[in-house]
């Protein structure tokens, strides 16, 4: 896959901008959150970030906490909203279709790879209550093994907590974020290949969560 080394220079600074602005300053102080790891996260070049996933805050949480930006998937729907669709694209995000997610996923994920983008994947596919990932889907795998790229196993412990169903607002809860060592892809995209793949990163992802705050 012929790649740039970065993302546009638009979008980094769209980025830098949010990230020192808004959410830098909210986890700090409001979560406390506590990151460690950031040291092996390559700046430049394609990068796959897998993760578990248990909030709507995990995407900004995970690209501020690797200190690059982070592309991630979003319904196509938003893309029709003029402005809306010019910051999110900005922003990294990808449209993808409803009842054709895992294809057009794929291939947008991929286009986003080659433009010099890091791209979050979560493996469970889904939120989950628990922080766990039970049933990882194997999307990361296949598109780590066909754009050839590494990808990095991401911990987020204690998002979960973030929102309670007694409240709407946004709950002052201790999160940690613990990032992994790069897990290198083979060529194969043999459905047993791909499985190996994908338990590999979910146990690093387990291993990092259980070591909890």
């Amino acid at each position: 896959m012929e790649t740039n080394n970065r993302e546009p220079f638009a979008s980094l600074l769209l980025y830098h901008a949010l990230k020192w602005s808004v959410v830098s300053p909210m986890l700090h102080v409001y979560f406390q959150v506590r990151i460690y790891g950031g040291e092996d996260v390559p700046m430049e070049g394609p990068l796959l970030v897998v993760s578990n996933h248990a909030s709507d805050f995990d995407p900004p949480i995970l690209s501020n906490c690797v200190r690059r930006p982070v592309a991630f998937m979003a319904k196509e729907e938003l893309f029709r909203v003029p402005v809306l669709k010019q910051a999110i694209k900005l922003y990294g995000a990808y449209p993808v279709k409803r009842g054709s997610a895992d294809r057009s996923a794929i291939r947008s994920a991929i286009d986003c790879l080659s433009e010099g983008w890091g791209v979050g994947v979560f493996l469970e596919g889904t939120r989950t209550p628990d922080a766990r990932i039970s049933n990882p889907k194997l999307g990361a795998a296949l598109i780590a093994a066909k754009a050839k790229v590494p990808l990095l196993p991401v911990s987020l412990w204690g998002t979960q907590a973030i929102i309670q169903k007694d409240s709407a607002i946004p709950k002052s809860v201790p999160i940690t974020v613990r990032i992994g060592k790069l897990i290198y892809p083979t060529d194969s995209t043999k459905r047993e290949d791909l499985e190996a793949l994908t338990q590999e990163c979910t146990a690093a992802i387990h291993a990092l969560h259980d070591l909890g705050r």
